[in-house]
């Protein structure tokens, strides 16, 4: 018992918090972490131990480094993260004694030969006459140990074996990598009752589930795709509970190497087990265009409703966009919003364009046909197709009918204008009229080696 106390002593006397605490969130369950303490030295060769880490830490990246001339070298380091747990404590009294009291205040007491803790549970114990009692835990009010076993700990904790020619605190720069961090950008997009205007703002959806709290911490997020040499690690389960969004002003944004670096102008609180959200950039207003397409090769009959935009400052934008999920809203005439879709985009760099699909368009429908398929050699074939498009709007529309063909093709015949996007899609730009039907007819003409 002596030792224990004289252990948790030692922990909670040598490891102090962190004076100051930088956190780099990275959008691929990766974090990076930076914390300057003082830790407490005695000279010559010794053990100190490096506590409130998170518990889902990679010990291998931990890097120490000693702020002043003192030559404190690390020897060796350990990671312990034996963690106290009821099954813990049962498989360390194992043929020691133990006391154990029931509802009614009843006494138990003998050695432990064996612990079941499936179900309701029982534990198995020796009275010093001899005599076995098999005990249902179910009527157990109270369990009893001597002390703290020995290699148990409350929490994970990094121990450093070291060699000091001197005494005392001294300041310290620890920096450590660690998973259960994870960021991901949030868009909400209201669309203008024209539908050529879209009101964009951003979010950075921050969730920690790495097992520590990280106070008033200088926090950066990295936006972009690093490489990873990782080891295959278990994952812990993750329970999310939403935070309540920061009011005040956002990241400051700037090129990073290859990435860009978002860095916010004032400490911030990550909590464990939370996701915080903290603005971006300040809403922006761009020029969008509402686009109609058709692929017959993924949608049998429905043609999908999108947005386009610039991500240009010259539409209203201009700015470097994460990836992340957007939503689109448009106002109904009383002011609520309705929700018209989800997407999802790709890391976007300024002068690109977005492309966001929102839905199907319910008054627009399409039928595809193959006609007719005529083997013209061993290695040549014909393909007639007929696509067509039935406006039910009281407007115009175009819609873009995207085709995939395969193999070594060519359109040898059609009613309509075309552009060979790539090696496998051609597409057609069909205007259909209000109320009214558009009729596409093309042939295709496949040769195969």
């Amino acid at each position: 018992m002596k030792n224990s106390v004289l252990f948790v002593a030692l922990l909670i006397a040598t490891s102090i918090s962190a004076e100051e605490i930088s956190v780099t969130v990275y959008n691929s369950d990766l974090g990076v972490i930076t914390e300057s303490r003082k830790l407490e030295f005695e000279k010559g060769i010794n053990q100190v131990p490096f506590t409130d880490v998170p518990s889902r830490i990679d010990p291998n990246s931990v890097r120490f480094k000693l702020v002043g001339p003192d030559q404190i070298s690390i020897l060796e380091q350990n990671y312990v993260y034996d963690l106290v747990h009821p099954n813990k404590m049962y498989q360390k009294y194992l043929d020691k004694e133990i006391e154990l009291f029931d509802m009614d205040g009843k006494l138990y007491t003998g050695t432990l030969l064996a612990s079941s803790q499936a179900g309701n549970g029982t534990v198995t114990l020796q009275e010093k006459s001899g005599r076995v009692k098999i005990i249902l835990m179910q009527n157990i009010a109270e369990v009893s140990f001597p002390s703290l076993p020995e290699g148990l700990i409350t929490r994970p904790t990094l121990f450093w074996k070291y060699s000091s020619p001197v005494s005392g605190a001294r300041d310290c720069e620890v920096s450590y990598q660690t998973t259960g961090l994870n960021w991901s950008a949030e868009y909400v997009g209201i669309l203008d009752q024209s539908e050529t205007s879209l009101d964009l703002s951003g979010w950075a959806a921050i969730s920690n589930n790495s097992g520590k709290r990280y106070n008033d911490a200088v926090l950066k997020l990295v936006a972009g795709d690093i490489n990873r040499a990782q080891q295959p690690r278990g994952r812990q389960p993750m329970k999310m509970y939403a935070a309540d969004a920061a009011m005040e002003s956002g990241f400051q944004e700037k090129e990073f190497f290859e990435y860009h670096l978002y860095t916010l102008p004032r400490a911030a609180t990550l909590a464990d087990q939370e996701i915080k959200q903290i603005s971006l950039f300040d809403p922006a207003t761009s020029a969008v265009s509402k686009k109609f397409i058709y692929r017959p090769d993924n949608n049998a009959d429905q043609v999908e409703v999108g947005l386009s935009f610039t991500n240009s400052t010259k539409s209203g934008l201009g700015k470097p966009l994460p990836a992340g999920r957007v939503r689109i809203f448009q106002s109904d005439s009383d002011g609520s919003l309705i929700l018209l879709g989800e997407d999802n985009i790709s890391h976007t760099p300024k002068d690109e364009e977005v492309d966001l699909k929102v839905g199907y368009a319910f008054d627009i429908s399409a039928e595809h046909k193959l006609l007719k398929q005529t083997r013209v050699s061993a290695q040549i074939e014909d393909y007639d197709y007929e696509i067509e498009l039935r406006n039910h709007k009281k407007e115009n529309v175009v819609v873009a009918v995207e085709k995939q063909l395969y193999g070594s093709w060519e359109i040898s015949g059609s009613n309509f204008e075309y552009e060979r996007k790539n090696a496998n899609l051609v597409r057609f730009d069909i205007p259909v009229p209000a109320d009214g039907v558009a009729v596409l007819q093309f042939k295709v003409r496949v040769t195969r080696p």
